[in-house]
């Protein structure tokens, strides 16, 4: 058994130990040699199927732009409130909004509601964390504004889906900023609240804010 192990939102014994036996498959499924087979282990957990950790991509050194990010107390911003709700709230001090509870018109102009979010609060989104689990057309907007000049921390976007999921996953890994996706069609908000909640965790063991 793996004593050191961590998990800041098994809140009773059962839980952890549930989650603390899925983890030592992971790990003996997929590997532990650092963050990133942390982050590959707990994505594959969170949706029970160990292919995802062969999908998962890390541009930019985003484990440490996440740390860092959540050290300066940066907010995280999500594209739904089911994104927003998983997301760990023990361990750090950075605010968890959803996007769609911060626009600051309930004119969309014709795009979706989450494109129209990230639209209106332009440079507010640099230096902060943004996690995208649900739409790809808010990915594609936010991949723009990158382009123009607005710079995220880091960016998770693991949108599911296929029309334009893929695609802009594609599109984020391919420009300069530190980014986790996944290839392909498959994804969602499991995987964009787990890779989330794996940097929390290792935020909490490295400030020794776990609870």
């Amino acid at each position: 058994m793996y004593t050191d192990y961590t998990d800041i939102g098994a809140d009773t014994t059962e839980g952890y130990t549930i989650s603390l036996t899925s983890r030592e498959l992971a790990r003996r499924t997929i590997g532990d040699s650092g963050p990133f087979d942390r982050i590959r282990q707990r994505c594959s957990i969170s949706v029970g199927d160990f292919s995802m950790a062969e999908l998962l991509r890390f541009n930019g050194d985003p484990v440490k732009a996440g740390l860092d990010a959540l050290r300066a107390g940066a907010p995280i911003f999500t594209d739904i409130r089911m994104v927003q709700t998983g997301i760990q709230k023990k361990g750090h001090n950075s605010p968890v909004t959803c996007i769609l509870d911060i626009m600051s018109s309930t004119d969309t102009g014709g795009k979706t509601r989450t494109s129209a979010a990230l639209l209106s609060l332009g440079n507010r989104l640099t230096g902060s964390i943004i996690v995208i689990g649900n739409a790809p057309s808010a990915l594609l907007i936010l991949c723009d504004l990158v382009k123009k000049g607005v710079r995220p921390a880091l960016v998770i976007g693991t949108p599911v889906g296929f029309v334009n999921a893929a695609e802009s996953k594609e599109l984020l890994r391919s420009i300069d900023i530190p980014s986790i996706s996944n290839v392909g069609t498959r994804g969602g908000t499991p995987v964009a609240v787990a890779a989330m909640n794996e940097i929390i965790t290792m935020f909490a063991e490295m400030t020794g804010t776990v609870e």
